[in-house]
């Protein structure tokens, strides 16, 4: 007894790393969102908000298109951040055609308050690993998803169909931004 042997004698069984990944991503992706629901944001909201504050001025086709997800449902996540006042539409100077996106002055200050609850979260989720192992973690993963084609902070979650609804005006991403 105590040898981790099932009672057939085989060698206990490993998951893949490819399961661990999925594992730790659902669950870190359960907590963030738990963790948000105190700002009255979702994953979804919080992803838009960090694209807009990485690079300002960015139209809503352009972010649609690094979402990759009609800019139909783009349009109802920024409404709805428009409506609580962190996101404003200017007309861009260069086509008038296009609206450029930007943060504003509550925005950021949201945007502080979302980087300390994810900084946070991110303590948590990689608690017992230490400096090194942390840097070495984020690197591999870094490898791992440019080697699948996957876009720098753009969670797959925006490319799933809405998870609500069509057309009762509800519809937006099931993100699960960390």
């Amino acid at each position: 007894m105590g040898t981790g042997t099932p009672s057939g004698g085989s060698p206990p069984r490993r998951p893949g790393s490819a399961f661990l990944l999925a594992q730790v991503g659902a669950h870190a992706a359960a907590l963030f969102a738990e963790r948000i629901k105190a700002l009255d944001l979702t994953p979804a909201q919080a992803g838009l908000l960090r694209l807009i504050a990485w690079q300002p001025g960015q139209s809503q086709q352009a972010i649609a298109s690094t979402l990759g997800i009609p800019p139909s449902r783009l349009v109802l996540l920024i409404d709805n951040l428009e409506e609580r006042g962190m996101v404003e539409r200017r007309q861009n100077p260069e086509d008038r055609r296009h609206h450029a996106l930007h943060l504003t002055d509550l925005g950021s200050d949201f945007m502080r308050q979302l980087a300390t609850v994810g900084a946070a979260h991110e303590e948590d989720i990689c608690t017992g690993l230490d400096v090194d192992e942390r840097a070495q973690l984020h690197d591999l993963l870094e490898r791992l998803a440019a080697r699948q084609g996957l876009t720098t902070g753009v969670h797959p979650g925006y490319r799933q169909p809405p998870t609500t609804t069509p057309g009762a005006g509800n519809e937006e991403p099931s993100d699960e931004t960390t």
